[in-house]
């Protein structure tokens, strides 16, 4: 791969050159690569197989969570944070230590290592946040829910520039991975002034099904505003909003 230079940039193929666009840059590469039908027949190639199988379970369980997550999601997500809940995916896939190489899963692997995985690299929730919070799963009940003390928002937000309002959000999710479906219900604060006021307790309750056998999460962030002329107005479009998986219940 190379990165083109120059005032014209290329776009498509020329000989064995294919000239593309990404978010890097304009880049060029060399047309190549392995006959497709070889690498589904060959077993020279049958950890290749085993891999792409795993891969693509990764990536249908992330599209999964973050379908699951959506409404939270729309405001709260940079832009290569699905690869990189793949990422996550696939270490979840490789602990599974029951099943053979190429059939390992998310049921059978370690969902608890996606804990702490934070959906919006531009503004984090462990940067963002530092007054304590609890966040509890309470399989038996079904009940998935956020405690936050009384905090002075000024001392306790890290806010980006222009915020002058903040909510806190919250959901619980409980999710069918084989079955690519899920239940999941979320809970805002009201939208609250970012100063030197201290806010009343804050207490979240998203209730999922009582004894449930699947995979159960519990995500948390925020959401900036910046008001004018009394109108609230989020704050650069959501691209500094936090939100981050702070509970994995994986049974």
């Amino acid at each position: 791969m190379a990165r083109q230079n120059g005032i014209i940039k290329l776009k498509g193929t020329i000989g064995d050159i294919t000239f593309y666009k990404t978010k890097d840059g304009h880049l060029a590469r060399e047309k190549g690569g392995i006959d497709a039908s070889r690498i589904k027949s060959d077993p020279a190639f049958q950890r290749t197989r085993e891999n792409g199988a795993e891969f693509g379970r990764a990536g249908t369980a992330g599209k999964v969570l973050r379908t699951a997550f959506r409404t939270l999601l729309i405001n709260s997500a940079d832009s290569r944070m699905v690869s990189r809940l793949t990422q996550a995916m696939i270490k979840v896939i490789q602990a599974d230590l029951t099943s053979e190489r190429g059939l390992r899963n998310v049921i059978d692997g370690e969902a608890e290592l996606l804990s702490g995985f934070e959906f919006n690299i531009r503004g984090k929730l462990g940067t963002s946040l530092f007054t304590p919070y609890v966040g509890v799963i309470d399989r038996t009940s079904g009940v998935i829910s956020v405690d936050i003390d009384p905090f002075v928002p000024a001392n306790m937000i890290a806010a980006p520039g222009g915020t002058t309002h903040f909510k806190i959000i919250s959901a619980g999710a409980e999710i069918d991975f084989e079955n690519e479906s899920f239940i999941e219900t979320h809970s805002e604060s009201d939208i609250l002034p970012w100063n030197q006021t201290t806010t009343a307790a804050i207490n979240h309750v998203n209730t999922v099904t009582a004894d449930s056998t699947k995979p159960l999460f519990l995500a948390l962030g925020l959401e900036f505003y910046q008001e004018v002329n009394g109108s609230m107005y989020p704050l650069k479009n959501g691209s500094y909003n936090p939100l981050a998986l702070i509970q994995v219940s994986g049974l």
